[in-house]
């Protein structure tokens, strides 16, 4: 199997989103046609990437993780009134230290 770098792989990409025959380019890298159609597509689903927002994407991520930091909480919370119920314990709500 032959090995490209990613600025070929790239470039076979960019030529057949430019609407050059895979049979052709297939031919010419002699690479199998399925490759490079796989290429052409990463390369048309990926491109909105480049051009988007990086701050929504930040936002986004923080979100996701804020989501995620809730659903450990709540899966704490259930946790520990679980183990209350089931030892009987009766926890202090509040601890005031320095008082």
């Amino acid at each position: 199997m032959k090995h490209l770098s990613p600025n070929q792989k790239a470039s076979i990409a960019l030529a057949a989103l430019r609407g050059e025959k895979i049979s052709k380019l297939s031919s010419d890298y002699q690479i199998h046609p399925n490759l490079i159609g796989k290429w052409k597509k990463l390369a048309e689903n990926e491109l909105e990437i480049l051009f988007a927002d990086k701050r929504k994407k930040e936002n986004h991520s923080q979100e996701r993780i804020i989501d995620e930091l809730y659903k450990t909480i709540g899966r704490r919370e259930v946790e520990i009134s679980w183990l209350k119920k089931k030892y009987n314990i009766e926890l202090p709500r509040e601890v005031n230290f320095g008082e």
